[in-house]
């Protein structure tokens, strides 16, 4: 069971850094692009360019703060009944008595 968690810990490693070095190459990529001499319109199609231009949501909310903390649940007595079910159907009857 140990040992799950050891690869879990080294899968999450590799990912991370593969995703960095992702990150990294896309825009090193992004930086360096280029275009041909024909392509100076304003219109051309260019994912890359696109993505320099995309904008991200910049908007933050301001939430009112909370000053009281409320009790989300009513603490009862705790009643300790064990529940066990009377099973009336056997899958075979009893031992009979040894005379």
């Amino acid at each position: 069971m140990l040992s799950v968690w050891a690869d879990r810990g080294v899968f999450v490693r590799a990912v991370s850094v593969l995703s960095i070095a992702l990150v990294c190459v896309m825009g090193t990529v992004q930086a360096t692009h280029s275009h041909p001499e024909n392509s100076t319109t304003s219109h051309h199609t260019c994912s890359i360019c696109a993505t320099a231009h995309a904008g991200l949501s910049t908007q933050t909310v301001a939430s009112a703060p909370v000053l009281v903390t409320a009790a989300l649940a009513i603490p009862v007595a705790e009643v300790s009944v064990s529940f066990r079910p009377a099973i009336t159907q056997f899958i075979r009857p009893p031992p009979a008595p040894a005379f």
